[in-house]
C-alpha cells in the first residue's frame, strides 16, 4: 500500500491511467443488466466477478436458492444480475440476482403479449376478484379475474390450484409493471374449433327436437340443443301473437322443437324460430268473430293476467281486470292454473298489431245488472256488512256477489257521521236503501238514515221571517245550540245573530234549558240548510211597533232601548 500514500508520484500517475484504460473498454451503467461470473462461494454468499468493476459483486446464497438455481451454484457458472449501485455508501457494489429475473420475465411477457402466444403459469393463490398466477418460465406475478377463470361460474377451484396450464395474456401496463390473464380464453378457443365442426351439421329448414330452454334476454330466447350448442330465438320468432318477453310463453327447462332459419359459420352462430313450425293463424282469423264465446287453453299464467290459447299458435291475452267482476286486482294464479279449458268472448281483434284481446267475466251475468233488476233504486234491503274503514261501511246484499257503499254521512241525520260510524261492527246487520246504481262503474250506493223519517220534515211548513220557539241545549263562545220545540234536530244560532245590539250578542247570557224565540233566517230544503236568528226577530219586532206605535212617548214603554231615536228619526223624515 506504500505505492498509494503519495499519488502525485510519477509511479501513482502511471498506474491511475492504466486503470483508467481498463475500465474505458467495458462500459457499466446503473439499471442495466449485466452478467456475473461465479468467483468463489462461501456457506452464505457468492462473489462474481464482473469485468469493468473495481471490486466483486456478492449475492446471498439463499436469494438463489429461492429462484431455484441452486444447481447454479457453481464456481465458473455464469448469473445474470441488475446493477443497482457501482458504489454505495460503504464502497460496495450493489446486485440482485432475482431482480433481474423479473425483468427478463417481464420482457418475455411482453414478447409473448405482441405475438399473442399463451404463457404457461399456475395459480398459486386467490385474492380480492380473482386468483394470482405465476409464470413458470420467469416467476413473474399476474392477475387472473374471476371472470375469466372458466367459461361458466366455478364454486370451487381448488382443482386447478398449482397445476401448469395455458392462459392468455389480455392486458399489460407496462408503466407499472403489471400483468392480467385469461384461462377463459383458452378454453374458449379449443371450443371454438369445436363448435365450427358442430354448426357444420345445420342447415337453413332443418328441424331440431325437444330442444331445451335454458334462459332469457330482452331480445329473445336461448335454447340447449344436445348439450352441444345454444341456439338463439329472436323475440319476433316466438310467436305468431305479440310478445314482449320470452318469459311471457316459455319456463326454463321446458322442451320444444325448432325450425333452423339462419346459420351464420364466422360468428358461429344458428338461429332458430318456433313460429314457423306451425301455419300462421293470423291468416285465417276471420273464422273469429268479436263478442262471441269461445273455448280457450292457458298455456301461461303472469301476474297481470294469462295467456291462453284458441288454436295452437294463436295466443290470446286474458288481463286480469277481465276475471271477474267483483273481485278488483285479482292474481290470475289464485283463479286458473296452466292447462285449463275456460270460456272467454273475443273482445279485440287488431290484425295490424296481430292481437288478440279476450274476457272471461263477460261470460258471466254482470251482477251489477242483476242487482238493478232484482233492487231497483229506492229498494230497502237487508245487508251484512262486511267490510269497514274510517269513513264508511261496505254492504253484502243477500246472496249476490257485490258490495255496496254506505257512506257515513249517510248513517243518521241527527248525529255526526263519523261519530256513528263507531257504533257499527263487521258481520252486522243493516236494513238500507238503495240510493244509487252505476252498472258501467260497477259502483252501488245505499244508505241507512233514507230508510228513517227525517226531522228536517218538520221545517217543511215553515218559511223564511217566520217565529219559532227553541230549546237552548248548550253554549260557547260563539254559538248557542238549540233544538225547535217538537223537531229532533240541533240547530246553531251563531254570535252574531244573538242580539241587535253587539253588547248584548254573547252567549253566555244563556246558561242552558232556557226556552227563547227566532225567526228562520234562510231556508234551503233541497240543500238541508237552515239558519236561525235571535236578532232577526228583534228586528222584525222593532219594525212592528214603529208602525203600531206613531208617537214618542208611547214607545218609550216599550222594551227596545233605541225605539224612541227610531221615533225622532220617523218624525223628521215626515
Amino acid at each position: 500500500m506504500e505505492i498509494y500514500k503519495d499519488l502525485l508520484t510519477p509511479a501513482s500517475k502511471e498506474f491511475e491511467k492504466l486503470l483508467n484504460s481498463q475500465l474505458s473498454k467495458t462500459k457499466i451503467e446503473e439499471g442495466k443488466i449485466i452478467d456475473g461470473k461465479i468467483n468463489k462461494i462461501t456457506e452464505k454468499f457468492v462473489f462474481l466477478f464482473v469485468e469493468g468493476l473495481k471490486s466483486e459483486p456478492v449475492l446471498d446464497i439463499n436469494e438463489l436458492k429461492s429462484m431455484g438455481l441452486a444447481d447454479k451454484i457453481k464456481v465458473g457458472e455464469i448469473i445474470p444480475v441488475l446493477l443497482e449501485k457501482i458504489e454505495d455508501k460503504n464502497g460496495e457494489v450493489l446486485v440482485s440476482a432475482s431482480k433481474a429475473q423479473k425483468i427478463k420475465g417481464w420482457d418475455k411477457l411482453v414478447e409473448a403479449y405482441e405475438k399473442k402466444e399463451p404463457i404457461m403459469g399456475k395459480i398459486t393463490s386467490k385474492c380480492k376478484g380473482g386468483c394470482i398466477v405465476e409464470h413458470i418460465d420467469t416467476g413473474s406475478l399476474m392477475f387472473l379475474p374471476g371472470s375469466q377463470i372458466c367459461d361458466k361460474p366455478l364454486k370451487d377451484i381448488s382443482h386447478l390450484m398449482n397445476e401448469p396450464q395455458k392462459f392468455a395474456l389480455i392486458k399489460l401496463d407496462k408503466v407499472r409493471g403489471n400483468a392480467c390473464v385469461s384461462r377463459r380464453e383458452i378454453i374458449s378457443s379449443f371450443k371454438k374449433e369445436d363448435k365450427a365442426k358442430i354448426i357444420e351439421k345445420y342447415k337453413i329448414g332443418d328441424i331440431i327436437k325437444n330442444a331445451e330452454v335454458k334462459g332469457y334476454s330482452s331480445f329473445g330466447c336461448f335454447f340447449n340443443v344436445n348439450n352441444e350448442l345454444d341456439v338463439l330465438v329472436h323475440l319476433q320468432e316466438i310467436s305468431y301473437s305479440r310478445v314482449n318477453h320470452p318469459d311471457e310463453v316459455f319456463n326454463i327447462g321446458e322442451k320444444h322443437d325448432l325450425k333452423v332459419i339462419s346459420v351464420d359459420k364466422e360468428k358461429l352462430q344458428v338461429g332458430c324460430s318456433v313460429k314457423q313450425l306451425s301455419p300462421d293463424p293470423f291468416e285465417h282469423i276471420e273464422n273469429y268473430e268479436l263478442k262471441k264465446t269461445y273455448k280457450a287453453k292457458v298455456v301461461k299464467i303472469m301476474d297481470f293476467g294469462a295467456f291462453c290459447e284458441l288454436e295452437p299458435g294463436l295466443t290470446t291475452l286474458l288481463h286480469s281486470s277481465e276475471l271477474s267482476w267483483t273481485k278488483k286486482n285479482i292474481s290470475a294464479k289464485k283463479m286458473l292454473k296452466v292447462g285449463d279449458e275456460i270460456d272467454c268472448v273475443i273482445t279485440e281483434i287488431d290484425k295490424e298489431k296481430r292481437r288478440v284481446a279476450i274476457s272471461h267475466r263477460l261470460t258471466q251475468e254482470n251482477p251489477f245488472e242483476a242487482f238493478e233488476k232484482k233492487y231497483p233504486i229506492g229498494t230497502i234491503v237487508e245487508g251484512e256488512i262486511v267490510n269497514k274503514n274510517e269513513y264508511s261501511l261496505f254492504v253484502k246484499i243477500e246472496d249476490l256477489d257485490v258490495d255496496a257503499f254506505l257512506h257515513c254521512n249517510d248513517l243518521t241525520y241527527l248525529n255526526n257521521g263519523e261519530e256513528e260510524l263507531a257504533k257499527y261492527k263487521k258481520g252486522g246487520k243493516i236494513k238500507v236503501k238503495v240510493l244509487e246504481i252505476k252498472t258501467s262503474d260497477q259502483k252501488i250506493r245505499v244508505g241507512l238514515r233514507q230508510t228513517q223519517p227525517d226531522p228536517f220534515d218538520w221545517f217543511n211548513d215553515k218559511k223564511v221571517n217566520q217565529t219559532i220557539t227553541v230549546k237552548i241545549i248548550s253554549t260557547d263562545s260563539k254559538s248557542l245550540t238549540v233544538r225547535p220545540e217538537g223537531c229532533e234536530l240541533d240547530l246553531q244560532i251563531k254570535k252574531s245573530q244573538i242580539a241587535i245590539n253587539a253588547a248584548d250578542a254573547r252567549p253566555s247570557r244563556f246558561t242552558g234549558g232556557e226556552r227563547i224565540d227566532c225567526a228562520i233566517a234562510e231556508l234551503d230544503r233541497e240543500k238541508r240548510k237552515v239558519v236561525l236568528s235571535i236578532k232577526l226577530l228583534e228586528e222584525i219586532q222593532k219594525k212592528e211597533a214603529l208602525e203600531k206605535y206613531g208617537s214618542e212617548g208611547s214607545g218609550k214603554n216599550l222594551p227596545f232601548s233605541t225605539l224612541s231615536d227610531d221615533l225622532k228619526k220617523k218624525d223628521e223624515e215626515k
